[in-house]
């Protein structure tokens, strides 16, 4: 249910039984009036904060929303060819490392001044992406589990594929496969499960186990023969022949 309503259904409900209330104790309210003054501005302050609280959570995922889309630009900046200087009206990076350096700053920046918003949430998995950019893989695997835990499904599977990556890049075979399982069993709309099992298949063909990655892209192509995952499949069973 929006805020909007939600805020709507209990003032409908105050009102109802405020008028209730006042019908049957007009007496009392007349010998009462000045502790009923008092309580009115104490509820008027209480639904004003509320409302002032809505309001102002509001404005702060409209401000994150846009460092984060800046965030995300900084991430797509093409790099210039080596040698050549910066041109002030074609934004560039000197090397992937410098570019990730900026873009990882920009999402500490959101996570730093809008922790409570979904632009945060999503700049932590960026911290992930990046951090495994800059090599640091302990950061990033940290970052990443975190998201890999959120309740929003589909930003945690993108978490999990990644850190499934970072398995993978770290000689752990095992953990990675168990992620890529789980997203099979489990796909979002962000993680399909044919994109989750041809990362499946490479890793057990990365590993030598060619017998595993042949079944599982045969699986693949069995399943859903006019799917992109199935052109990969079928590319990949051609290199393995």
């Amino acid at each position: 249910m929006r805020a909007e309503a939600r805020h709507q259904l209990k003032t409908d409900k105050f009102r109802g039984a405020t008028i209730d209330a006042a019908e049957r104790t007009v007496h009392w309210t007349v010998e009462h009036q000045s502790k009923l003054i008092v309580a009115a501005v104490v509820v008027v302050i209480v639904v004003a904060a509320a409302l002032g609280g809505w309001y102002y959570l509001i404005k702060q995922d409209e401000k994150a929303s846009v460092d984060f889309g800046k965030a995300t630009q900084t991430m797509e900046t093409p790099l210039r060819p080596a040698g050549m200087p910066p041109q002030p009206d074609n934004p560039s990076f000197a090397s992937s490392k410098e570019r990730a350096t900026e873009a990882h700053k920009q999402f500490q920046a959101i996570v730093d001044k809008y922790p409570h918003t979904r632009a945060a949430d999503f700049s932590h998995y960026y911290l992930g992406v990046t951090s495994a950019d800059l090599g640091n893989s302990a950061a990033a695997e940290r970052e990443l589990k975190d998201v890999a835990g959120y309740h929003n499904e589909d930003l945690s599977s993108l978490a999990k594929m990644a850190l499934a990556s970072i398995y993978r890049s770290t000689n752990r075979r095992k953990e990675a496969v168990d992620i890529y399982q789980q997203l099979i069993k489990k796909p979002t709309q962000m993680v399909s499960k044919g994109a989750a099992e041809i990362e499946l298949a490479q890793t057990y063909q990365a590993a030598g186990l060619t017998a595993d990655a042949k079944k599982q892209y045969e699986q693949i192509s069995k399943e859903a023969p006019q799917s992109a995952a199935a052109q990969i499949a079928s590319n990949k069973l051609a290199e393995l022949k």
